[in-house]
């Protein structure tokens, strides 16, 4: 196989990757949205960043259809479900937050070298066009990273305050 279609054929695979992982992580951050009410701040940046995320997923869509293929479904399929039961392993616990948050940065750092990558196949594989697109979602990735990395220690303040609070026991 010449180095240019290996180059097109591990970024397209790469695209139907991160398209799936997009799917995922749409699951989980709609999920944690509709349990994370105790934490405004939070939950605001979740939703700013479930935005985001369906236009990185419509931004995938784009450039898949430039490249002349489709995603697939049973990759989309698979890691919706796991999205689903990702988020949901966290619900029972009583530091459902600070799980979910750890879970968060690991997911991001894990997104942000996926996107690293997709960039560099991108290149290599001739498809300059997408690489603009495909940084733009590597800096929203690194935004909720960081966002995530600033905000941990105030959210595990804001657990634990709560948890020392009777009157807020029953809704954690």
């Amino acid at each position: 196989m010449a180095m240019n279609d290996a180059a097109r054929e591990a970024y397209v695979d790469g695209l139907r990757n991160a398209h799936a992982l997009e799917k995922q992580a749409i699951e989980i951050i709609e999920r944690q949205v509709e349990r994370m009410d105790r934490y405004p701040e939070l939950m605001q940046r979740l939703r700013q960043h479930l935005a985001e995320t369906r236009a990185q997923e419509e931004r995938l869509d784009r450039l898949l259809e430039l490249a002349g293929e489709s995603r697939s479904m049973l990759k989309d399929v698979a890691m919706s479900f796991m999205g689903n039961m990702a988020a949901m392993a966290h619900a029972p616990a009583d530091d459902e937050v600070l799980k979910n948050t750890f879970a968060d940065m690991g997911f991001e750092a894990y997104e942000i070298a996926a996107y690293t990558s997709l960039i560099a196949l991108a290149e290599q594989a001739g498809h300059a066009e997408a690489v603009t697109e495909l940084r733009r979602s590597l800096e929203e990735e690194r935004a909720m990273y960081e966002w995530l990395e600033r905000n941990v220690e105030t959210i595990t303040r804001a657990y634990v305050s709560r948890e020392a609070d009777p009157s807020s026991a029953a809704a954690r």
